[in-house]
Parts: C-alpha cells; structure tokens; sequence
C-alpha cells in the first residue's frame, strides 16, 4: 500500500493555478466580448517560463456573467479561444480551462457560497484529478482574496498579484499566508527561485 501511494505521487505534476481576470488579462470590467481581451505585460512569456520548468498552467475563473445572463457559454468560450491565440502568438499555452458561471449571493469573498466558484476549491480539485496534479507542489495566482482562499482550500500554496482588483497587503486578517506580489511576472519569478531552492536542498 505505502509503495503504490509513493508510485502515484511520482506521477503526479505540479501546476500552476491562473486566475484570468487582472492576473493575466486587463481588467476592465465584465469581459463579454472576445476583442476586450488584452494580456498583461509579460502575462505570455511569465506563462512560457513555468511551462518549461513543468509546470502545468491552468485557468481557474470565476465567470458570473453567464449566469447573469450577460454573454453565453458559446461567447465565453469565444473569448478564451482568443485568449489562447494571444497566448499561442506569444510562445505560450494553457494546458485547460475551467470557469464557474456560479453568482454570488454575498460580498464577503472568504465564505465559500459554492464549492467550484472561487475561494471554493471545486475548479482546482477537478483539475487535479483529471490531469494527474500534485496539489501540494501546486500555486494558485490571483488578483483576489477569493483567489488566495481557493488556493489555500484546495492545499496549494497562493500568490496575490496587484495588477487587478483593488489591492492592499493584507487586504484583512485571514487564517492563512500567502505570498504578495506586483505582478504575474514577479509571482512566477517567485515560485521558480522557490523551485530552485527547494531542488537544491533535495540534491536535484
């Protein structure tokens, strides 16, 4: 039993969960239409960076517009097929998508209303079993507290990025530590020097 555990966690790979809105896309209010979409600065070439270190990059957002009725799934898969072209065009990918058309009821963002939408861990543990991930060797990216949450409930570790949502650090007392960062660029510099070390001090 202990050697076939040990057996699947080798299989197992580390990812990187996305936030879209405001981690790597502008924010700028709903996105509803495929040519709102513009990449943050170095969004693509950060993305590129984690990818050849072998981490897996995965999309994990909240997109209540579709259940406000604002765009359909059709139209918000429009919009992330453009996503992926600039991604594509930069010498970037994502490895999956999954989104939450779930509203919120409440505007405190630490309570989980629904396990998928985000700080629920739903997105990341569906992802984690249908890609094989190691969710403890695993970092969640985000412009929220709803971001860091869902990272830290599903037993990753989580960045908190400044280039979206209205940001302060800490932007309340939370029962958790996460990492605070100016942009995507300095969060995968982050976890790519915390590789490093981590690498080093197994004699990798």
């Amino acid at each position: 039993m202990i050697s076939g555990t040990s057996d699947l966690q080798s299989t197992l790979k580390p990812a990187v969960f996305l936030d879209r809105d405001g981690t790597i896309t502008r924010l700028d209010g709903y996105l509803i239409s495929p040519n709102q979409v513009r990449l943050l600065p170095d969004a693509a070439a950060s993305l590129a960076k984690l990818k050849q270190t072998g981490f897996l990059c995965i999309l994990v957002t909240n997109q209540s517009a579709v259940g406000r009725g604002m765009i359909t799934t059709d139209e918000l898969d429009t919009i992330h097929a453009e996503l992926n072209r600039l991604l594509a065009a930069a010498g970037a990918q994502l490895d999956a998508i999954y989104s939450c058309h779930e509203c919120p009821s409440l505007d405190d963002e630490t309570i989980v209303e629904q396990p998928d939408r985000k700080p629920g861990p739903g997105m990341l543990l569906r992802a984690a079993r249908d890609l094989g991930v190691d969710l403890s060797q695993s970092w969640m990216i985000g412009d929220r507290l709803s971001d860091v949450l869902a990272g830290v409930n599903a037993g990753c570790r989580s960045i908190r990025v400044r280039t979206g949502h209205r940001y302060t650090c800490p932007i309340r007392s939370i029962d958790c530590e996460y990492a605070c960062k100016y942009s995507i660029k300095e969060a995968a510099e982050f976890i790519l020097a915390e590789t490093r070390t981590k690498d080093r001090a197994i004699g990798i």
